[in-house]
């Protein structure tokens, strides 16, 4: 692993639709989510429970708690809903609301949506804001000249 991809917005918690975004590296919920909760920045508190979008995760069956490096967290899911959203409740009693960005998306994609997760004044919906950053052509010229044959 290279890093936890999480980026959490300046503005007060729950000011904004979302709080931040979090891009996993796979759909393998237990092993991300341990990731995130290790990884999570101390100065936010611990995370002690989470709510999360099942359809966003490829485990079967779900899990009711997550072993972490300090022992064990509490999750939920909602039943049927594609929210593409987890939320994290801290040991300081905040909750927040992360995009959860899909793994599949390529460095372009998820970097745009991390940015606009966390930018202050986001009102967008996580649905809304993935489905704008997977319309938008990627702008990487090189792509662009290697796939007219152009070296």
């Amino acid at each position: 692993m290279t890093g936890l991809r999480l980026s959490l917005g300046s503005t007060g918690v729950g000011q904004d639709k979302l709080d931040g975004g979090w891009w996993p590296r796979s759909r393998d919920f237990a092993t991300e989510f341990a990731e995130l909760v290790d990884g999570f920045p101390a100065e936010h508190g611990r995370v002690v429970r989470a709510l999360y979008s099942a359809p966003d995760w490829d485990d079967a069956p779900r899990p009711r708690r997550v072993a972490v490096r300090r022992g064990y967290v509490k999750v939920g899911h909602f039943p049927r809903d594609d929210t593409k959203v987890i939320y994290l409740t801290t040991s300081n009693r905040v909750v927040y609301c992360l995009l959860v960005i899909p793994s599949s998306f390529n460095e372009s994609q998820g970097s745009e949506a991390m940015l606009a997760a966390s930018t202050g004044g986001n009102h967008h919906s996580a649905q809304d804001l993935l489905d704008v950053v997977t319309n938008e052509r990627a702008v990487d010229p090189a792509g662009l000249w290697a796939a007219e044959g152009v070296r």
